[in-house]
Formats: structure tokens, C-alpha cells, sequence
């Protein structure tokens, strides 16, 4: 099946469509709510275990997260994206509201942390597949690129502001008032989804993308993405990229800034420099709506992202790696939110939620495995090796990139 949009004839733009306004503020609720959960589990887990057990409870959500990604890109083309979201944030805010109301009168074991872990680790594989297979069905395919600049905007002030809102929350009451912050949050968002609507998807084109099993769906899927001339290419580019992207960026950095002796503020520098660049990418593209060349483009981000990784190792100030992580962060926020517009233009929309769980099984999944790989070989070469070799990855994915034509000369629809 050749990859169709739907038809969305007289829609406004995205940042002017109350629809596509609703959906972004239900994801920027539903984001402040994560971001407020991670940082009242993170504390929870630390005064009822050590260290170790904090560990333990962090780190239970990735694995039904890796393990169930596709089947919930399954669950999200036979049920529909709308109904798989609305579903994992009530979810979420029962399960949050109990855990804050049993944190209320008793202080529990970790085995209930690393069981609510657990619980959010699978709504997650559900949520993740479903919230990137909406932005196609709620709007025309010449507002994906704004719309995706919309998101990465939204993404930015849910981390901004999360943080400093689950801070205040535990100061005033411990982490059983954040998890009752951040069930709050989860229920906001469920009226705004539940306004949403979204396009119908055709009879026939429905019954093309599922209905035999669980298995031979994902199957289908599979084949739709390595059938796709433009599909198949982006997804290895961006699977090659997050392998290069991702230890460098979330640990190396770490202890880049301990190496050079910049301390904890210096790493805070430079993490703002990524967040504003990546900023400044969303908001161009938020306000532009489209830019040409699209794939031309994002491989082109995939290069110079790739060079100022290599560059960023080997900055003589912490004035400087600020102003390298400013061109990563813009480089690598306009390349991902290109990519994620260009996956959904391509792809046919009854594939786009096992689409996207592959794309995010890559960038959730497999690519945290580098961490401890990172940190072991800086132990080992030190920053300068890493990340020079982090680079040459990120930039390989470029380069087949741009040895591919069809992804080369990929557009965004006008």
C-alpha cells in the first residue's frame, strides 16, 4: 500500500486551530505531570531505600518500556491513538493518586515504587506509540513540521516549569503532595484529549492495516517501513544517529564538565545551551511551518550536529562548550523535529502508531543501553576518543542519509 495522508481540506494553522491547541495543552499537562512523577519517585525511592534501591525503582520503568513499545504501536493502530492516550493518563492519574494517598499515611517498601514503576514503564510502551500517531489525524499534512515545532516548545516549558513545580510541592508536603501534583496534572489532561477530534480513518484502509493477530499486524508494519523508499532509510539514520547521540549528550557531558573541573554549574551552563538551541529550533519551525528541502535538510542537521559533538570535547572554555551545546541543541532539535515530520508524512496512516513505536523503541530503548558503554570507555580513553567516535556514528547516519535518493529528496507537503 502506497503511503497516503488523510484529508484535512480547511483546516487553519496549527498554532490558530483549536484542535491541534487542545491536543497541545493536554500534552504539556501530561508532560508536567511526568516530569513532576520522575522527580517525586526519584526522592521517595532515596528516603525509603539507598542508593542502590533509587537505582532500582528508576530504572524498573525502561524495561516493560523497551520490552512492550511495539505491541503498543499495535494497540494504538487497532484501538486508535485518541482512545490509547485518554486510557494511559487516566491510568496514570488513578495509580499516582493512590500512591500519593498511601504515601499520605504510611511510609511503603520499595517493592511498591518498583511496582509503580513498573505500572507507568507499561502505560508508557502504550502512550509513547499512540501521542506520535495523533498529530496526522488532527490536522492537514502541511501543518506537520509546525505542528511538530509546537511540540518540541511544549516539551521545553513542561521541563522547564516540572521541576521547580514538583520542588515546591515537596517542600510543602513531601512526595506524596507531588504525586498528588502530578495526578492532578494527568486529570487536567483528560478533558482536553477527550475534546479532541481526530480524522476517521476509511473503512477500507482500516481494515488493510489490522486484523489478523497481534503478531502478524506488527509484521505488517515491519514490512511497511522496509517496503517505503523514504521509511526505511530514515529509520536506520535515525537509529544510527540516537547510538551516536545519546551516551555523549546524557553522560558524557557529566563527566566532561567534572573533567575540566566546571563543576555541577558548568554542566547546568551547558545544559541550557542544548535547551536553548533546541528551543530556538522548535520556534522556527512553530512560526515558519515548513522548510524546504526537508530531507536535504535534516541530513544536513545530522552533520553539523555530528561535528559540533566532535567539537565540544575539545573546548578550550566553558563559554565555548556553552556556545557548542546552543549549535547541537539547534541542529539536533530542527533535524529530530523533521524527521518525526517527515516519518509522519510518509507513512500510511493505519501504520503510524507501529511507525512510531519502532522510531521510539530506538530512541527509548536501545539507545539508553550506551550509557554504561560511555561511561566505561571515557573511564577507559577519556572524553576526546568518545566523543570523536560519537561523532563519526552521528555522522555515518548522515551519510547514508545522503547516499539514499528517495530520503535525500524527501518534502514536506505545501
Amino acid at each position: 500500500m502506497t503511503a497516503t495522508a488523510i484529508s484535512a481540506p480547511g483546516l487553519p494553522p496549527a498554532h490558530r486551530d483549536a484542535n491541534v491547541l487542545r491536543w497541545l495543552g493536554a500534552f504539556v499537562f501530561s508532560l508536567l505531570g511526568d516530569n513532576v512523577y520522575f522527580l517525586a519517585l526519584s526522592w521517595a525511592a532515596v528516603r525509603v531505600g539507598g542508593p542502590a534501591q533509587a537505582g532500582l525503582v528508576l530504572a524498573a520503568g525502561s524495561v516493560p518500556r523497551a520490552v512492550l513499545m511495539l505491541g503498543g504501536g499495535v494497540v494504538a493502530d487497532r484501538f486508535g491513538p485518541r482512545k490509547v492516550v485518554i486510557g494511559s493518563d487516566l491510568t496514570r492519574c488513578v495509580v499516582i493518586l493512590a500512591v500519593a494517598g498511601v504515601l499520605a499515611v504510611s511510609t511503603p517498601g520499595v517493592w511498591v515504587l518498583v511496582v509503580v514503576g513498573l505500572v507507568f514503564g507499561t502505560v508508557d510502551a502504550l502512550f509513547l506509540p499512540a501521542v506520535g500517531a495523533l498529530p496526522p489525524r488532527i490536522t492537514g499534512p502541511d501543518q506537520l513540521a509546525r505542528v511538530q515545532g509546537l511540540r518540541g516548545l511544549a516539551s521545553r516549558a513542561a521541563t522547564i516549569g516540572g521541576s521547580p513545580l514538583g520542588g515546591l510541592a515537596m517542600a510543602l508536603g513531601g512526595p506524596s503532595w507531588a504525586f498528588a501534583v502530578a495526578g492532578t496534572l494527568f486529570a487536567v489532561s483528560v478533558p482536553l484529549l477527550i475534546a479532541v477530534r481526530i480524522t476517521p480513518l476509511p473503512d477500507n484502509d482500516r481494515a488493510a492495516g489490522t486484523g489478523g493477530t497481534a503478531w502478524r499486524d506488527l509484521a505488517d508494519g515491519l514490512r511497511h517501513i522496509r517496503r517505503d523508499p523514504v521509511l526505511g532509510p530514515l529509520v536506520i539514520v535515525l537509529a544510527i544517529g540516537e547510538l551516536g547521540f545519546t551516551g555523549p549528550l546524557n553522560v558524557g557531558v557529566t563527566l566532561l564538565a567534572s573533567e575540566r573541573g566546571w563543576g555541577a554549574a558548568g554542566l547546568g551552563w551547558i545544559a541550557g545551551g542544548f535547551g536553548a538551541g533546541a528551543a530556538a529550533a522548535s520556534l522556527l519551525l512553530a512560526v515558519r511551518g515548513r522548510l524546504p528541502h526537508a530531507g536535504l535538510a535534516q541530513q544536513g542537521c545530522l552533520a553539523l550536529g555530528a561535528v559540533a559533538t566532535g567539537v565540544l570535547a575539545f573546548a578550550p572554555s566553558l563559554s565555548a562548550a556553552v556556545g557548542v551545546g546552543v549549535a547541537i541543541g539547534l541542529t539536533a532539535g530542527l533535524g529530530g523535529a523533521l524527521s518525526a515530520a517527515l516519518l509522519q508524512t510518509a507513512t500510511d496512516p493505519v501504520y503510524l502508531g507501529r511507525v512510531t513505536a519502532v522510531a521510539s523503541l530506538f530512541s527509548l530503548g536501545v539507545a539508553p543501553l550506551t550509557y554504561p558503554l560511555t561511561g566505561a570507555a571515557i573511564a577507559t580513553w577519556g572524553t576526546r576518543p568518545v566523543f570523536t567516535a560519537s561523532a563519526a556514528i552521528v555522522a555515518l547516519g548522515s551519510v547514508v542519509g545522503l547516499c539514499t535518493r528517495p530520503l535525500r529528496g524527501a518534502e514536506l507537503p505545501r
